[in-house]
């Protein structure tokens, strides 16, 4: 049985220019991050599944902060999909793509954003119905000049580069035509969430916002 998603993965990428890019360790700093990038216009929430406390964080934030749309990052298998959407995850992301992931997250109803860095790659998403692709790593496999050349034989397709990515050059990453956002990790920078400088979280996510 298929689920038909609540949410769509082009919806995601629409919301904000930016998607945060979220490595959590303590659970005590999930909900004052997720409420610090809300205040500064930024909802869609990608917390990667890099850290035992992930799930949990998910969880919190999903519990306490409604208005927020947690997403899973760092997806790599069906029981990815499944832990994470169980933890309350809207949509998922994922470093690469595999037919059986892409299966996982269709049947759950999960919208997914593949992560790709060849044309091979793009051509396997397009073939299982994913139009909507992480690009990743963006800067270290291309960055500006690839996108610029798939524009040509994958012009359905768009983008949301991820990796190397910063407030320096996202800017130009997002002027390109088939890019809709881009993922970073800047946002959430790991010395103010240790500090709990949450007003530091709130301005980089305004700055974010900024850019669209």
């Amino acid at each position: 049985m298929v689920l038909k998603p609540s949410l769509t993965a082009l919806q995601v990428m629409h919301d904000a220019p930016v998607i945060p890019v979220i490595v959590l360790s303590d659970v005590a700093h999930a909900v004052p991050m997720a409420r610090a990038l809300l205040a500064g216009g930024i909802r869609m929430l990608e917390v990667t599944l890099r850290t035992p406390q992930a799930l949990e964080c998910m969880a919190a934030i999903t519990r306490e902060v409604p208005q927020a749309v947690v997403g899973a990052g760092t997806v790599r298998t069906a029981a990815d999909a499944k832990a994470a959407m169980a933890a309350g995850a809207r949509f998922a992301v994922s470093p690469g793509y595999t037919p059986m992931l892409g299966q996982a997250c269709r049947e759950l109803g999960l919208p997914l954003l593949p992560g790709v860095a060849t044309g091979s790659e793009i051509m396997q998403c397009l073939e299982d119905g994913f139009t909507e692709l992480k690009f990743f790593p963006a800067m270290q496999a291309g960055g500006v000049a690839m996108l610029k050349a798939w524009s040509g034989p994958f012009a359905d397709v768009r983008f949301c580069p991820t990796g190397g990515v910063t407030p320096n050059n996202s800017a130009e990453l997002l002027a390109l035509p088939n890019v809709v956002c881009v993922g970073g990790s800047w946002l959430v920078p790991t010395d103010a969430v240790s500090q709990g400088d949450w007003a530091r979280v709130t301005q980089l996510a305004l700055a974010a916002r900024a850019l669209g």
